[in-house]
């Protein structure tokens, strides 16, 4: 019938196939195949029912994201689903993989549904800044009522088929052949004499305004400056102040508004960033990875011990090597415990705690690693000693086994060098705790062989990170950018901001929290410790901004010691510290510094555009390949604020000549050492462009 969809007569039965791999997206051919096996069933009297399924993973998995922002052709799914609405005979969705968004809407319009076990129903669509556009939101609860529908829309989580199921969203759940079960599921039917139904006649559920106004608060909360949840809940209020026909109407009107909105655009952008940074510029696709079977970790204090779990939970045995017996017995009790605590979440299953405490192989013998096809460095953070680690490492593994760095800033290519094999070495930056963040910056040297960058990659995906690709320079991506927003903040405090004040602001921004709260929750030590390790390449004003050295010094380690920026009780939220107060007016009259009043647009300008003009110079120098690793390395790595699309696609809304302007501003007050802005983002305000073109 179309290119995508195959009309087929099983006797009295009709079958509308859908093949549009990978995910059957409803893209313009699905559309314009579902509506003609509608109207073929229609007008055929030998068919009695239709059944629409899909070949291939998956049901319908939303809409084809490469539509978005473009003429829709037609016919536009809305018009579909009024075709089945208004079909008289049965129509039947036989789901399977993943039934989202579009997919979702496509299946609740169908009279009745049936599901093997492992099919996955949900509304994602919150994620892109969107909401349902094709009664998504009016079907659900006159189904499921309302508690699962806000569930569902708002917040973009995914139910099983039994869940569904006991909801009224499924009809049944099928056994063995899932073709075979809904044709005989379609005969029931028939058999008996039940007929076309449509979610569209139900009435809605009995109105609930205190669950409305909750489910508000907490969406105001867990999805701070998002705007789509809390539109996707004002859609489903339409269905008690109009009729079904307009909220439907309305509702897609909503729909429309949201993707021409910022934050869709920047979500849209986003989503598109994460998956462009798989593919490698000049890295050939058909470039195969070395096998990785075996894992190595050397060094297990926080970050080793995540790590080898990371590698464990993706069922990798690793071979992890400690200082002595002691340190390797508590490195297992403490992973143990991590397990465990998933384990009394319900989370993870004891027998799979036990399966993957037995990939771990302890060792206090660095020879060990022999066996390992990828050894992944965590020691201290000290260039002499990483040196030394990785000359052992080049002489007691086989020539081939990857050698990579976890540290988050030293020089891979001195450690390449050391290893005595450069080729083999690169960097594997993972995010503390190690297990649990998304984001690995892998990072190739300048004599790394292509083939490791593919492996490295591959391997992140393989233990579900996800990964990018740094240039060696100091800092990497995250952490170089990061540290001239830490230099600004201290420069503000000593200016005269306040430390809460700060903070504010970025959390008003967006953040998760600010970087004093965040220098709190990491340990003041571990910065104290950086700051010293950059002693040498520090300018003399950074060195003199060392209220984390005094506040250590003072014991005042953040979190861990009950203060640092902020005092801390035993439910560890933060809370004003009169002796941070004395603290910073003892540093200003020490060294004869008049502070001032600063504003909230300055903090925000100052901290974000130092990250941009920095970004920009990443960009310049070729440490990463295009905006798109920033962007996806900034918002998994530090929280920027995923609605903003990362700082490169927000400069680029803002518009450059406008940042351009500011940083030239600043850099009129505080000179070129720390404001001088980057050749490329000159250039591209210059010419009227953004980093993404």
């Amino acid at each position: 019938m179309t290119q995508t969809v195959t009309y087929t007569r099983h006797g009295a039965f009709a079958e509308a196939l859908i093949d549009n791999p990978p995910v059957n997206a409803t893209s313009a051919s699905v559309r314009a195949g579902l509506a003609a096996a509608i109207r073929t069933a229609e007008e055929d009297p030998a068919v009695q029912a239709l059944i629409i399924r899909c070949a291939g993973k998956t049901f319908i998995a939303g809409a084809d994201i490469k539509e978005f922002g473009k003429p829709i052709a037609p016919p536009q799914l809305p018009t579909v689903i009024r075709m089945m609405d208004e079909a008289r005979k049965p129509i039947i969705a036989a789901m399977h993989g993943a039934v989202l968004g579009g997919g979702f809407e496509v299946a609740l319009a169908c009279h009745y549904r049936i599901a093997t076990p492992s099919t996955k129903f949900g509304f994602p669509e919150v994620k892109l800044g969107l909401m349902p556009g094709a009664g998504g939101s009016q079907r659900t609860p006159r189904l499921a009522g309302l508690a699962m529908t806000i569930k569902l829309v708002t917040e973009g989580g995914q139910i099983d088929a039994k869940t569904a199921h006991a909801h009224g969203l499924i009809d049944e759940i099928a056994e063995g052949d899932l073709g075979a079960a809904a044709l005989a599921f379609a005969e029931r039917l028939v058999a008996a004499g039940k007929g076309a139904r449509s979610a569209r006649d139900l009435p809605m559920p009995a109105d609930d305004p205190a669950l409305f106004e909750a489910a508000r608060k907490t969406l105001a909360r867990k999805m701070r400056g998002q705007t789509a949840p809390l539109k996707a809940l004002e859609a489903i209020r339409l269905g008690y102040e109009m009729s079904f026909d307009d909220a439907v109407v309305r509702e897609l009107e909503m729909f429309r508004e949201a993707m021409a909105g910022p934050q869709s655009k920047a979500l849209r952008n986003l989503f598109a960033a994460e998956r462009e940074v798989a593919r490698i510029p000049g890295l050939p696709e058909t470039l195969a990875p070395r096998p990785i079977k075996t894992v190595g970790v050397i060094g297990l204090g926080t970050m080793g011990r995540g790590i080898a779990m990371a590698a464990a939970n993706a069922g990798l045995p690793v071979i992890a090597v400690g200082l002595d017996l002691n340190n390797l017995d508590q490195a297992l009790r403490a992973i143990g415990k991590m397990w465990s605590g998933n384990v009394a979440k319900g989370s993870l299953t004891q027998a799979t705690m036990d399966e993957r405490l037995a990939l771990i192989t302890p060792s206090a013998d660095p020879t060990d690693l022999a066996a390992a096809d990828l050894v992944i460095e965590a020691v201290t953070e000290d260039m002499a000693i990483k040196t030394e680690v990785f000359a052992r490492l080049g002489a007691v593994t086989r020539p081939g086994t990857i050698l990579a760095s976890n540290t988050s800033y030293l020089d891979i290519d001195a450690l390449a060098t050391a290893s005595g094999r450069p080729e083999d070495v690169c960097g594997m930056h993972f995010f503390n705790p190690a297990h649990v963040m998304r984001l690995l910056e892998n990072v190739r040297g300048a004599r790394t062989a292509p083939d490791v960058v593919a492996t490295i990659m591959a391997f992140g995906k393989r233990i579900g990170k996800l990964p990018i690709l740094s240039g060696v320079c100091d800092g990497f991506i995250v952490n170089r950018m990061l540290a001239k927003r830490s230099r600004e903040a201290f420069f503000l405090v000593e200016e005269g901001a306040n430390p809460e004040a700060i903070d504010k602001v970025l959390v008003s921004f967006g953040f998760p929290m600010g970087p004093f709260a965040l220098g709190d929750l990491a340990g003041l030590d571990v910065q104290a410790a950086a700051r010293k390790a950059r002693k040498a390449s520090a300018t003399a004003r950074e060195l003199r901004a060392d209220f984390v050295e005094q506040m250590v010094a003072a014991g005042r380690l953040g979190q861990k010691s009950g203060a640092g920026w902020y005092r801390y009780g035993e439910d560890r939220k933060p809370a004003h510290d009169p002796e941070t107060d004395r603290l910073i007016a003892a540093h200003a009259q020490k060294h004869g510094l008049l502070r001032r009043e600063v504003r909230a647009d300055e903090i925000r300008e100052r901290l974000l555009y130092a990250m941009v003009n920095e970004g920009a110079k990443i960009l310049g120098e070729g440490i990463a390949p295009r905006p798109h690793e920033i962007d996806v390395a900034m918002v998994n790595g530090i929280g920027f604020p995923a609605y903003t699309g990362g700082p490169m696609f927000w400069a680029d809304q803002i518009g450059l000549g406008k940042v351009l302007a500011s940083i030239e501003r600043f850099r009129a007050d505080y000179g070129d050492e720390y404001w001088a802005p980057a050749p490329l983002l000159v250039a591209h305000a210059g010419q009227g462009r953004g980093f993404y073109g």
